[in-house]
């Protein structure tokens, strides 16, 4: 076999990084897999040895520092120089704020923020003194506009944004050669709305246009080789966070308008449902990359989606004429306020 370049991929084992793990595979590249989930891991190296390339498959847990720096020694030992690390684990859990318990807030933010920092050291560790490699950090829409019943992974998203900004501006004042980027996530139909912990009575769901984690893959693979800044996912993702940087509030709105509901299927959550939160949910069975939302899911032009814009164009008015309200509202208050000290 010819020589390959190395990737280590977090979350592995399902959804987006299984996807992306058989990407990178199929693109010349020998795959590590990292994640908690032993019978996920398996059927993960499996897909990537069909694809004709090594994998490496070790039992990790990204909140753990001491894990995640072991891993890629053991991946540099066995596969060689690591030349893209992909941060892509995550968990959640949906609640209210006000319901969620301390210990699972922790532990979310722990995974999908702390997680991701955890991985970028562990790379640059290496790649630094090399001066050379790609990190790839996967975030998402609601690293810009938040949303009801996740406010612990809009939270994380939010900080991993952040971290993603300053690490970078580390490295080009240093003039390193290598090269962070990150790319913000679509709703993806994946596992994780059948095993994130969720104190509600109905299925989670992911709110419309709902895409098939082949899709994020694809660019996050593209963002891995070109070594692009950033890239979003989804028109309407960028038309959402574009109108609220327009329109400061706007998002808060749309989302108490459309993303409550929007977010729960009428399915009644089944008592033995599993949850990934603290445990693997995948640990004795594989769940795959791809959730139970076939046929909701596609691609960028998905018609289940453009079936739906109507009623979603109308929130999406109805969402604009409340900011504006309420920008009026505050506008009116400011003047009064200064008419009053004008008197006084």
């Amino acid at each position: 076999m010819p020589d390959r370049s190395v990737v280590v991929i977090t979350g592995a084992s399902a959804g987006v990084g299984r996807a992306t793990a058989k990407a990178f595979a199929e693109n010349g590249f020998n795959v590590a897999l990292l994640a908690r989930g032993q019978a996920g891991l398996e059927a993960a190296s499996k897909d990537v040895t069909d694809a004709g390339a090594r994998a490496l498959s070790i039992r990790t847990d990204v909140s753990q520092f001491v894990e995640v720096d072991a891993a890629a020694t053991k991946v540099e030992e066995e596969l060689g120089p690591i030349d893209v690390w992909v941060n892509n684990a995550m968990t959640t859990v949906f609640a209210p704020s006000w319901d969620t318990k301390p210990t699972d807030f922790q532990r979310a933010v722990e995974v999908t923020f702390l997680g991701q920092v955890w991985g970028t050291q562990a790379a640059l560790a290496r790649m630094r003194s090399r001066d050379r490699g790609n990190i790839v950090n996967v975030g998402s829409a609601l690293a810009f506009v938040g949303i009801p019943l996740q406010g612990a992974y809009c939270s994380s998203k939010f900080a991993c944004r952040g971290f993603f900004e300053s690490t970078r501006a580390e490295l080009l004042h240093e003039g390193s050669h290598v090269h962070l980027t990150m790319v913000h996530l679509p709703a993806v139909n994946t596992p994780q709305f059948d095993w994130c912990e969720t104190t509600l009575d109905r299925h989670p769901q992911p709110v419309a246009p709902i895409y098939q984690p082949e899709v994020p893959a694809k660019y996050i693979l593209q963002a891995a080789l070109d070594g692009r800044r950033s890239k979003t996912l989804g028109s309407w993702n960028k038309m959402l966070v574009f109108t609220d940087t327009l329109f400061p509030g706007f998002g808060n709105q749309y989302a108490a308008l459309a993303a409550w509901d929007g977010q729960l299927t009428d399915q009644p959550l089944q008592n033995d449902r599993p949850s990934n939160l603290h445990e693997p949910a995948d640990a004795e069975r594989d769940f795959g990359a791809h959730g139970i939302f076939d046929s909701r899911a596609g691609g960028f032009m998905d018609p289940s989606f453009l079936r739906t814009l109507p009623g979603t164009a109308g929130v999406f008015a109805q969402a604009l004429g409340r900011t504006v309200a309420e920008k009026r509202r505050l506008t009116a208050t400011k003047r009064r306020a200064r008419a009053a000290r004008t008197r006084s």
